[in-house]
């Protein structure tokens, strides 16, 4: 140990009130393990030593805490320990070694994971911050305790923010409610999740907060003796039935109700007409005979029923619902529930915590956790970019889900809105890459149709079908966007491979020769040389513009001759395009080129050939880099729809826009978009942004819009 530690030993007589009460608190563990964490108290308090929090308390007050209230929800030793001693390695001389040395491996790769998450912010969405929060998840998926060490700490600081200025405050509130509650929610800590959130909404919105606090507290008092009438009702009921349990009326938080009424567009007073009440029995079949005595004292509402016992929620939760119409006329939520499944539901993973290993036993939220960390894991791997990986979990952190039976009766938990295609990518990936159609309670259904709880859905698949990227635009879960992603990079490489070998090949003829006819040695000393592993990637890098084909072709040829080439008269063949190369192909948006026009490619560094018209205005300014202008021309069959604009000079009059639009899509092209460059009392000029087959489909349309009456004058632009 450094000089940054003191002494082994802990006078108990010397310990402040606030590390005491912690000692009350881990009472559970064995007493071994409760001298290691006072001792974990000592090293902490130590290495913490003069610096103070905002409110001017010593700092060690913070992490000891942190540490009381996992303690509360019974962590082992090794998590309390990793709580007291979590921002010494950030904010102290404390190492990773000193920490190694006294408390062990697990409990320094434990305050090593936080203190990575500790330096994280996310007030905005730069590739950093994506790339902090990919760190925050990964370190969960390795070690689940890393995420509640983090969860205990922003509660904590959340329940002592008033020491903070206003600007910290909101943004703390920000990424509490938009990340963390999430996160808690996700892992079945519903108790954690709940005041997550009111400490954030009473942050971020002081004054909504208040009203809402205040009429909350307003209306309980009008109808406290409504609900002691219907919970004594559902206990004398319970009670004739022979069914021991326990009767408890739920409250809404202030932030449920204003999220409800934010979202659902409910006014105060009707989510307050709602009385809510928690049966909690002693087995799962007793929740089902309980069920059936409340249904007989009050009428259920009609499919207002879950049973969320025999399909539990993607976070492990377990409960049935149900509403009744009360004595009142005001509906009646009732949650029944055994005191394990009320534990869960509660503490999610840290429902009887012991911390469990891969083999070991885990209650049904942690057995989840681990399933959604796993799929993470794996999602992580395949997604390169961070931002696109925040994306992606921040869609699987929605709370709202649906379950889908296949037709061998397993369950699929899905997150709201997700289609027949993201079920295909749930069930595997093969299946959702080669889908065509969907089965949805034997109904034949497109790909895009979103699903609702209940529905069995069965997949049509075709060796021949693969993605589009049509499909980004209706899928939903983060593992069908990676899949469909993953797919058409790969697409792009083979496209890009294919077209670097005939830019390479038209740069060789013009020097009097061809690829073949260079030998695999040269090919070789050259890609050393280039520091590339294979012939595909110097093609690739061809095609995207990262190394110009003429170049190569001349480097290729000296060192095929020992000599600088001269070049031989050969007429440069231009490069035949069908469209069907978009993963190397790109279309300029200052000309919108069409199959038709004659054309010319410049190769723009990482992207590719970018296509113009021969005649637009930028092609003078690419021809003085001739290395980078390519000869391209279209192919005779050319496939695809290509955008266009159209300057449109109409009579302002009612009705206009809709005639020419009507003109437009007779026409068999598709609006993508519309907007008035020019408006006055007597005349308008619009500008259609479509989609067109070839300069024939656009003339179409031009004569279409022409014959409606209304039009003075229809041009193509850029002209």
């Amino acid at each position: 140990m450094t000089a940054t530690t003191p002494s082994d030993s802990v006078d108990p007589s010397l310990l402040p009130p606030y590390v005491l009460a912690l000692k009350e608190r881990v009472a559970y563990l064995p007493e071994a393990q409760v001298a290691r964490v006072l001792r974990a108290y000592e090293v902490g308090a130590h290495a913490h030593r003069g610096q103070a929090r905002k409110s001017g308390e010593p700092y060690i007050t913070h992490p000891v805490a942190v540490a009381g209230i996992l303690a509360e929800l019974g962590l082992d030793a090794e998590t309390i320990i990793s709580a007291i001693l979590h921002d010494t390695l950030e904010d102290t001389a404390l190492s990773r070694e000193d920490i190694t040395a006294e408390f062990g491996d697990s409990v320094a790769d434990l305050v090593d994971g936080v203190t990575k998450l500790d330096k994280m912010r996310f007030s905005n969405r730069q590739e950093a911050d994506a790339e902090s929060f990919r760190k925050m998840l990964l370190a969960m998926a390795r070690d689940i305790r890393v995420i509640l060490i983090k969860l205990a700490d922003r509660l904590h600081n959340m329940r002592t923010l008033g020491a903070k200025d206003a600007a910290s405050r909101r943004r703390i509130a920000r990424e509490t409610l938009e990340i963390y509650a999430p996160i808690a929610q996700r892992l079945g800590m519903n108790k954690f999740k709940a005041e997550l959130q009111d400490l954030g909404f009473r942050a971020l919105y002081p004054d909504r907060y208040r009203v809402i606090s205040e009429r909350i507290r307003a209306a309980l008092g009008n109808r406290r003796e409504v609900m002691s009438k219907i919970e004594h009702a559902l206990a004398a009921r319970l009670a004739a039935e022979h069914l021991p349990a326990k009767v408890v009326g739920r409250i809404k938080s202030p932030w449920s109700i204003y999220s409800k009424m934010r979202n659902e567009h409910k006014s105060f007073a009707q989510l307050m007409d709602v009385y809510g009440f928690r049966v909690v029995v002693d087995t799962a079949m007793s929740c089902y005979m309980a069920l059936g005595a409340v249904h007989s004292l009050y009428s259920p509402v009609d499919r207002r029923f879950k049973d969320f016992i025999a399909i539990p929620k993607a976070n492990g939760y377990q409960s049935l619902h149900t509403v009744l119409l009360g004595p009142f006329g005001a509906p009646i939520e009732v949650q029944v529930r055994t005191a394990e499944m009320d534990s869960v539901a509660e503490r999610g993973v840290a429902a009887h915590w012991a911390y469990k290993t891969d083999s070991g036993p885990a209650n049904s939220a942690q057995a989840r956790a681990r399933e959604w960390l796993s799929a993470l894991a794996d999602s992580q791997a395949h997604t390169p970019s961070s931002a696109e990986f925040i994306e992606n979990v921040k869609i699987d952190l929605f709370p709202d889900e649906v379950y889908l039976f296949t037709p061998r009766g397993d369950i699929l938990a899905l997150p709201r809105n997700s289609t027949a295609l993201d079920f295909a990518y749930a069930v595997h990936t093969d299946v959702g890459d080669h889908a065509v159609a969907a089965r949805v309670d034997k109904k034949l259904l497109p790909l895009r149709t979103r699903l609702e709880s209940g529905q069995l859905v069965e997949i049509i698949t075709a060796p021949s079908a693969v993605p589009n990227p049509a499909w980004l635009e209706f899928v939903v879960t983060g593992k069908a966007r990676t899949a469909i992603r993953q797919y058409l990079k790969h697409l792009q490489h083979e496209d890009a491979v294919d077209f670097g070998h005939r830019m390479l090949d038209r740069a060789l003829d013009a020097l009097g020769t061809n690829i073949d006819a260079i030998p695999a040695k040269v090919l070789e000393r050259f890609l050393e040389e280039a520091k590339l592993r294979r012939l595909e990637e110097l093609l690739a890098d061809i095609a995207l513009g990262n190394r110009m084909p003429d170049q190569v072709a001349h480097h290729l040829v000296a060192l095929r001759g020992g000599g600088r080439p001269t070049e031989a008269p050969h007429t440069h063949e231009n490069i035949r395009i069908t469209g069907a190369e978009r993963g190397v192909l790109s279309f300029g948006n200052c000309c919108h080129p069409l199959p038709g026009d004659e054309i010319i490619g410049y190769l723009s560094s990482g992207k590719g050939i970018v296509v113009h018209r021969v005649e637009c205005p930028n092609v003078a300014e690419f021809r003085k880099s001739p290395a980078r202008c390519v000869g391209i021309e279209w192919d005779r069959d050319v496939q695809g729809d290509y955008r266009a604009e159209l300057r449109i000079e109409v009579i302002n009059r009612p009705g206009v826009l809709a005639t020419v639009a009507a003109a437009i899509a007779a026409a068999d092209s598709n609006i993508e978009n519309v907007e008035y460059v020019e408006r006055d009392a007597a005349a308008a000029t619009l500008l259609f942004a479509m989609e067109v087959k070839n300069r024939k489909h656009l003339a179409d349309v031009i004569r279409r819009v022409r014959r409606t009456g209304v039009v003075s004058g229809a041009y193509r632009y850029p002209l």
